[in-house]
Protein backbone atom coordinates (compact mmCIF):
# COMPACT_ATOMS: atom_id res chain seq x y z
CA UNK A 1 0.00 0.00 0.00
CA UNK A 2 2.76 2.04 0.90
CA UNK A 3 4.66 1.97 -2.81
CA UNK A 4 1.27 2.27 -4.06
CA UNK A 5 0.70 5.56 -2.07
CA UNK A 6 4.48 6.57 -3.11
CA UNK A 7 4.31 6.19 -6.75
CA UNK A 8 1.00 7.76 -7.06
CA UNK A 9 2.75 10.94 -5.78
CA UNK A 10 5.20 11.02 -7.51
CA UNK A 11 2.48 10.58 -10.64
CA UNK A 12 1.05 13.77 -9.63
CA UNK A 13 4.07 15.29 -8.92
CA UNK A 14 5.92 14.50 -12.56
CA UNK A 15 2.59 15.78 -14.10
CA UNK A 16 1.99 18.61 -12.29
CA UNK A 17 5.29 20.06 -13.42
CA UNK A 18 4.61 20.07 -16.87
CA UNK A 19 0.64 21.18 -16.88
CA UNK A 20 -0.49 24.49 -18.69
CA UNK A 21 1.45 27.76 -17.47
CA UNK A 22 4.34 25.88 -17.03
CA UNK A 23 7.71 27.31 -17.92
CA UNK A 24 10.37 24.46 -20.18
CA UNK A 25 14.09 25.77 -19.97
CA UNK A 26 16.71 23.40 -21.76
CA UNK A 27 18.93 23.02 -23.66
CA UNK A 28 22.34 20.53 -25.01
CA UNK A 29 25.97 21.32 -24.70
CA UNK A 30 28.67 19.46 -26.73
CA UNK A 31 32.78 19.82 -27.71
CA UNK A 32 34.75 17.22 -29.27
CA UNK A 33 38.44 17.44 -30.22
CA UNK A 34 40.69 15.00 -32.65
CA UNK A 35 44.02 15.14 -33.48
CA UNK A 36 45.32 12.89 -36.59
CA UNK A 37 48.02 12.34 -38.48
CA UNK A 38 47.63 13.08 -42.48
CA UNK A 39 50.28 13.12 -45.39
CA UNK A 40 53.32 13.58 -42.03
CA UNK A 41 51.32 16.49 -41.13
CA UNK A 42 49.27 16.77 -37.44
CA UNK A 43 46.01 17.71 -37.97
CA UNK A 44 43.86 19.46 -35.50
CA UNK A 45 40.44 19.68 -34.59
CA UNK A 46 38.46 20.87 -32.16
CA UNK A 47 34.30 21.96 -32.34
CA UNK A 48 31.75 23.30 -29.92
CA UNK A 49 28.35 24.02 -30.14
CA UNK A 50 25.53 25.57 -27.59
CA UNK A 51 22.10 25.25 -28.00
CA UNK A 52 19.68 26.89 -25.73
CA UNK A 53 15.75 26.89 -25.27
CA UNK A 54 13.16 28.52 -23.71
CA UNK A 55 9.37 28.07 -23.95
CA UNK A 56 5.46 28.31 -22.41
CA UNK A 57 3.51 25.48 -21.72
CA UNK A 58 0.12 27.30 -22.68
CA UNK A 59 -1.66 23.65 -22.62
CA UNK A 60 -1.41 20.74 -20.95
CA UNK A 61 0.52 18.77 -24.36
CA UNK A 62 1.55 21.58 -26.18
CA UNK A 63 4.66 24.15 -25.40
CA UNK A 64 5.79 27.41 -27.60
CA UNK A 65 9.15 29.29 -27.44
CA UNK A 66 12.20 30.59 -28.47
CA UNK A 67 15.36 28.61 -29.49
CA UNK A 68 18.97 28.85 -30.41
CA UNK A 69 22.22 27.61 -31.35
CA UNK A 70 25.70 28.73 -31.12
CA UNK A 71 28.70 26.63 -32.91
CA UNK A 72 32.41 26.86 -33.43
CA UNK A 73 34.79 25.13 -35.25
CA UNK A 74 38.53 24.81 -35.73
CA UNK A 75 41.01 22.78 -37.85
CA UNK A 76 44.83 23.61 -38.04
CA UNK A 77 47.38 22.07 -40.55
CA UNK A 78 50.83 23.30 -40.01
CA UNK A 79 50.39 27.17 -40.78
CA UNK A 80 46.99 26.53 -42.06
CA UNK A 81 44.08 26.91 -40.55
CA UNK A 82 40.30 27.07 -41.08
CA UNK A 83 37.76 28.70 -38.54
CA UNK A 84 33.97 27.97 -38.76
CA UNK A 85 30.98 29.80 -36.97
CA UNK A 86 27.15 29.10 -37.23
CA UNK A 87 24.31 30.74 -35.82
CA UNK A 88 20.65 29.45 -35.14
CA UNK A 89 17.81 31.87 -34.26
CA UNK A 90 14.52 30.63 -34.06
CA UNK A 91 11.11 29.59 -32.41
CA UNK A 92 9.44 25.84 -32.00
CA UNK A 93 6.38 24.20 -31.26
CA UNK A 94 6.24 21.17 -29.30
CA UNK A 95 3.62 18.34 -28.54
CA UNK A 96 4.29 16.49 -25.99
CA UNK A 97 2.22 12.88 -24.96
CA UNK A 98 2.65 11.64 -21.61
CA UNK A 99 3.33 7.69 -21.27
CA UNK A 100 3.24 7.26 -17.74
CA UNK A 101 4.37 9.70 -14.97
CA UNK A 102 8.15 8.68 -15.75
CA UNK A 103 8.20 8.82 -19.79
CA UNK A 104 6.67 11.34 -22.13
CA UNK A 105 7.16 11.48 -26.26
CA UNK A 106 7.14 14.60 -27.83
CA UNK A 107 7.62 15.76 -31.15
CA UNK A 108 9.12 19.43 -32.09
CA UNK A 109 8.94 21.39 -35.09
CA UNK A 110 11.30 24.33 -35.10
CA UNK A 111 12.47 27.24 -37.89
CA UNK A 112 14.27 30.28 -38.04
CA UNK A 113 16.98 31.99 -39.21
CA UNK A 114 20.77 31.06 -39.81
CA UNK A 115 24.28 32.19 -40.38
CA UNK A 116 27.82 30.96 -41.04
CA UNK A 117 31.23 32.39 -41.27
CA UNK A 118 34.11 30.58 -42.40
CA UNK A 119 37.66 31.97 -42.46
CA UNK A 120 40.80 30.17 -43.62
CA UNK A 121 44.26 31.60 -43.53
CA UNK A 122 46.19 29.69 -45.50
CA UNK A 123 49.95 30.91 -44.89
CA UNK A 124 49.80 35.28 -45.50
CA UNK A 125 46.36 35.07 -47.38
CA UNK A 126 43.36 35.15 -45.24
CA UNK A 127 40.02 34.01 -47.00
CA UNK A 128 36.22 35.08 -45.32
CA UNK A 129 33.10 33.74 -46.43
CA UNK A 130 29.65 34.80 -44.62
CA UNK A 131 26.22 33.42 -45.63
CA UNK A 132 22.67 33.90 -44.05
CA UNK A 133 19.68 31.52 -44.63
CA UNK A 134 17.09 29.58 -43.03
CA UNK A 135 16.01 26.47 -41.60
CA UNK A 136 13.40 24.10 -40.45
CA UNK A 137 13.23 21.10 -38.59
CA UNK A 138 10.91 18.53 -37.07
CA UNK A 139 12.64 16.35 -34.18
CA UNK A 140 10.83 13.06 -32.01
CA UNK A 141 12.05 12.80 -29.03
CA UNK A 142 11.57 10.50 -25.47
CA UNK A 143 11.56 13.16 -22.45
CA UNK A 144 12.74 11.09 -18.63
CA UNK A 145 11.33 12.77 -15.94
CA UNK A 146 14.33 12.42 -13.32
CA UNK A 147 12.60 14.29 -10.68
CA UNK A 148 10.04 17.15 -10.35
CA UNK A 149 10.03 18.10 -14.12
CA UNK A 150 14.02 18.15 -14.61
CA UNK A 151 14.66 15.32 -17.07
CA UNK A 152 16.72 14.05 -19.84
CA UNK A 153 15.44 14.78 -23.61
CA UNK A 154 16.97 11.38 -25.94
CA UNK A 155 16.68 11.84 -29.73
CA UNK A 156 17.91 9.76 -32.77
CA UNK A 157 17.83 12.53 -35.49
CA UNK A 158 14.68 13.91 -37.47
CA UNK A 159 13.92 15.77 -40.67
CA UNK A 160 15.31 19.13 -41.46
CA UNK A 161 15.75 21.46 -44.44
CA UNK A 162 18.16 24.51 -44.61
CA UNK A 163 19.52 27.23 -46.90
CA UNK A 164 22.59 29.39 -46.97
CA UNK A 165 23.11 32.28 -49.45
CA UNK A 166 26.83 33.37 -49.47
CA UNK A 167 27.40 37.62 -49.55
CA UNK A 168 28.99 38.64 -52.62
CA UNK A 169 27.65 36.46 -55.68
CA UNK A 170 28.99 33.49 -53.57
CA UNK A 171 27.31 30.23 -53.62
CA UNK A 172 24.00 28.85 -52.44
CA UNK A 173 23.38 25.85 -50.71
CA UNK A 174 20.23 23.98 -49.96
CA UNK A 175 20.57 21.14 -47.18
CA UNK A 176 17.79 18.28 -46.83
CA UNK A 177 18.39 16.02 -44.17
CA UNK A 178 16.80 13.04 -42.69
CA UNK A 179 19.00 11.12 -40.36
CA UNK A 180 17.02 9.07 -38.25
CA UNK A 181 19.15 6.55 -36.83
CA UNK A 182 22.40 8.09 -37.98
CA UNK A 183 22.56 10.85 -34.50
CA UNK A 184 22.20 10.44 -30.97
CA UNK A 185 21.38 13.60 -29.05
CA UNK A 186 21.27 14.17 -25.28
CA UNK A 187 19.66 16.80 -23.83
CA UNK A 188 18.41 18.22 -20.34
CA UNK A 189 15.01 20.88 -19.61
CA UNK A 190 13.14 21.57 -16.30
CA UNK A 191 9.76 22.96 -16.16
CA UNK A 192 9.29 25.41 -13.73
Amino acid sequence: MKKFLVMAALAICSFANAQKGTILVGGSVGYSSETRTLANNEVKNNEFDFSPKVGYQFHDNWTVGGEASFGSSKTKQGVNEEKFNTTQLGAFLRYTMPLNPTFSFFAELGLGYQSEKNKTYEGPVTTTFEGDGMYVGVTPALFIDMKKGFGLNFNIGGLSYGTINYENNGPEYKNFDFNFGRTFNIGVSKNF
